[in-house]
């Protein structure tokens, strides 16, 4: 019985790390990247990206920050690609205030995924409570952000902005952002990024 069960993980290990290399795979291709490129964009070699494709290597979270960021996505979406197969998308997705974030996932601070699998918008829960601006993201989707608690700056194209309880900002693809505690408490935000949907990975 025991041995069945770890059987049965290390299978749904392989088989999300296969759904995460189809997805780098194809997001690569759609953002017009060759291998080569990803490399060089990454400064991860270009023997592990092809082997991280194939579903052959698992990266660390920085590595999969890096690729994340010159695939114009998140590190929490990549994971969420390999942690929801397109069968086990359902039409009607509840989460709780409370469930486990994951560390670092997003950003700066933490971030949990509020829906899985191929959906038409990414919506995310991001914590922190961090004072310095960290990394600009630049992505080619639309993006919405909502303050829940806290305040925070937020930097598009360069110019700041305070944002309280209660304040929302928009903000088109291709608009580079970054945002950090505005005087070092803790904030929730909802942030909802529109697609391209994850996506579909074929196999088994």
């Amino acid at each position: 019985m025991t041995a069945t069960i770890v059987e049965d993980a290390a299978a749904g290990d392989a088989a999300a790390s296969r759904r995460l290399g189809a997805c780098i795979r194809q997001l690569r291709q759609r953002r017009g990247l060759t291998l080569v490129r990803l490399a060089e964009a990454t400064g991860l070699s270009h023997p592990f990206l092809s082997q991280l494709e194939r579903g052959l290597a698992q990266p660390s979270l920085s590595s999969l920050r890096r690729i994340a960021v010159a695939l114009q996505t998140s590190p929490i979406e990549l994971i969420a690609a390999a942690d929801a197969p397109d069968g086990d998308t359902e039409a009607v997705e509840v989460h709780r205030r409370g469930e486990t974030a994951l560390d670092a996932s997003f950003a700066s601070g933490s971030a949990r995924m509020l829906a899985h699998g191929r959906r038409a918008i990414h919506p995310l829960e991001v914590s922190g409570d961090q004072t310095e601006p960290g990394e600009t993201f630049v992505h080619g989707e639309d993006e919405f952000l909502y303050v829940v608690e806290g305040e925070v700056c937020v930097e598009l194209d360069g110019t700041q902005r305070c944002l309280r309880p209660g304040d929302s900002v928009y903000y088109a693809g291709g608009v580079s952002h970054r945002w950090w505690s505005a005087g070092g408490a803790s904030y929730r935000l909802v942030v909802v990024k529109q697609g391209p949907a994850l996506p579909r990975w074929e196999g088994g």
